[in-house]
């Protein structure tokens, strides 16, 4: 019988912990001294501290935490959609923009940048302005869905996705119009559902994406009150059942909390806010969990995960209350991440953090290697923000975000992510689904249903000589396949060595296989070539692959 450990054994706990932690930061000041580069290098790369003296603060800090801490449960090897996607996506402002060629200026360098998604602001308040089912702006007498049709449009045309965030209630919801703040939701959630829909329904075929709200655990996001998260669910709720009425194939993202300690009432932890929304009945009213990913006063390769710290890190402990209320096969997407470029010289306080324009940009680019490699459950990654429409918001601190000038003077952090983000992809260590970007098939296949399949689809294919490419990092590798009869089978090349033979006939059909293809690999880039062997007609059928 295992025996409780009481507050005597606790403390003693802690007490060994720190007397260890204490020794550790010791024995790193001596070595300091006699290797200072080398050490700061590995200390930042767990603490995303550039100060010396800040980094081995932190780094006792990460030892009590991981002997202390209770283990983060990621389920990193749990098959999930839409996590294999694209991860390069950007917040724009294009609704602000008055000229449309600045729009397609806009969108034509996001897409040569990389960039293959947009997070983009459809305003409740813009769009049915003065009264129910009323979409005319009377202002200017046209279609008040005009420049987001033009948004829509050109998007497309670049081959840019776009994430529709949709809030901001427009006055005539609340019987008390803007005496509870601008963005205080309506007083019957069904008009924002009616709202909902008619988006849905208007852009169905277009936009697949769409965000419900922003931010609703801290002020003014949920107005001039309380925040409320069973509240936000039940508006969730409806939002949720709207959209799929308007288009079942839609995809719903919940809301990003905002990274905070606070316990309210106007400010509430993410941490705390989102297991109240789970305690309300959230699960099963969305498809991707918004997250905010900002780094603030460390960089990305900050470690340590806690609920009194608001970093890069914090998205773990998102994924650890997802995990524990059952919901590991649904991603995150970081709705926003950046890190603030404040000037020296600016006037307000550096609320968001500084870093310098050249710190700023190697930030980002650490921010989705780490993601892409560490976190399989992230799928995009939404950088804040691309561009203001003009520059009379610098005596703000939220300005220095940005990755591009209000004339379109790209920054340093612009042109690394296009360098970056225009490499050819990879597959990281994870449970990774047929679709993942970074696989290419080559000859006929067909992206198929199969309930029987793990997430429901598969690639199929009967044709010999059909290949799949890809590159992947990691030290082993599996292939989830079909075995059963009729089947054919495969030979795989890996970093062009000997040939690999694998047969799929079987006399019982099997679904979810996982051969090893490699094992014992170095934990660098190998390149994969997968063949189609055997007679026409005898199938093939891949359900993803895994990667360790």
């Amino acid at each position: 019988m295992t025996r409780a450990r009481g507050p005597q054994s606790t403390r003693h706990r802690a007490t060994a912990a720190l007397s260890l932690a204490l020794m550790a930061i010791l024995v790193l000041v001596l070595t300091a001294l006699l290797a200072r580069a080398p050490i700061m290098a590995y200390l930042n790369s767990v603490t995303g501290e550039e100060d010396a003296w800040e980094q081995v603060k932190g780094f006792g800090r990460l030892l009590v935490l991981r002997l202390t801490g209770p283990a983060l449960q990621l389920a990193a090897e749990t098959p999930m959609q839409h996590a294999g996607v694209n991860p390069f996506g950007v917040n724009t402002f294009l609704e602000q923009e008055v000229e449309p060629q600045k729009v397609e200026l806009a969108l034509q360098m996001i897409r040569d940048a990389g960039f293959r998604w947009i997070r983009q602001e459809f305003p409740w308040e813009d769009i049915e302005h003065s009264g129910r089912g009323d979409f005319w702006d009377h202002k200017w007498d046209k279609s008040a869905w005009e420049k987001y049709d033009r948004i829509v449009e050109i998007a497309n045309r670049y081959g840019v996705q776009v994430i529709a965030r949709l809030d901001h209630p427009p006055a005539w919801t609340r019987a008390d119009g803007d005496a509870r703040g601008t963005r205080c939701p309506p007083d019957d959630f069904h008009d924002f559902g009616n709202f909902v829909f008619a988006v849905v329904s208007r852009y169905r075929g277009q936009v697949r994406y769409y965000q419900i709200w922003n931010e609703p655990n801290i002020y003014p996001e949920w107005g001039e009150q309380a925040v409320d998260a069973a509240g936000y669910v039940r508006l969730l709720q409806i939002a949720y059942r709207r959209t799929k009425e308007a288009d079942p194939e839609c995809v719903i993202l919940c809301a990003g909390l905002a990274q905070t300690v606070e316990t309210g009432p106007k400010n509430l932890s993410d941490l705390i806010y989102l297991q109240q929304m789970y305690d309300a009945g959230v699960r099963g009213y969305f498809d991707i969990m918004g997250v905010m990913a900002y780094g603030l006063w460390t960089g990305p390769t900050d470690r340590r995960a806690s609920p009194e710290l608001a970093n890069f890190s914090r998205p773990q402990l998102i994924r650890d209350i997802m995990v524990r209320n059952g919901d590991a096969d649904k991603p995150l997407w970081a709705t926003e991440v950046g890190w603030n470029a404040v000037p020296l010289d600016f006037e307000g306080p550096a609320v968001y953090g500084r870093v310098t324009l050249e710190r700023q940009a190697r930030y980002a680019v650490q921010a989705y290697q780490r993601a892409q490699q560490e976190w399989p459950w992230m799928g995009v990654m939404n950088y804040w923000f691309f561009k203001r429409a003009t520059d009379t918001e610098m005596d703000q601190a939220f300005y220095y975000f940005r990755m591009v000038e209000p004339d379109f003077t790209p920054l340093p952090v612009y042109e690394v992510m296009r360098e970056y983000a225009n490499q050819g992809p990879c597959v990281y260590p994870g449970y990774h689904q047929e679709d993942h970007w970074a696989l290419q098939w080559h000859g006929d296949w067909q992206a198929v249903r199969d309930e029987q399949a793990v997430l429901g689809r598969l690639r199929r294919s009967v044709r010999p000589g059909d290949a799949l490419h890809f590159t992947f990092v990691g030290t082993e590798l599996r292939l989830v396949v079909y075995k059963g009869p009729n089947a054919g089978s495969l030979q795989c090349v890996i970093d062009g060595g000997k040939p690999i033979a694998l047969a799929l006939t079987d006399s019982v059909p099997q679904y979810g296989v996982e051969p090893v293809l490699a094992r014992g690999l170095g934990r660098t880039g190998h390149k994969v070539e997968i063949v189609i062997q055997g007679e026409l007609g005898t199938q093939v059928l891949i359900d993803g692959l895994v990667v360790r």
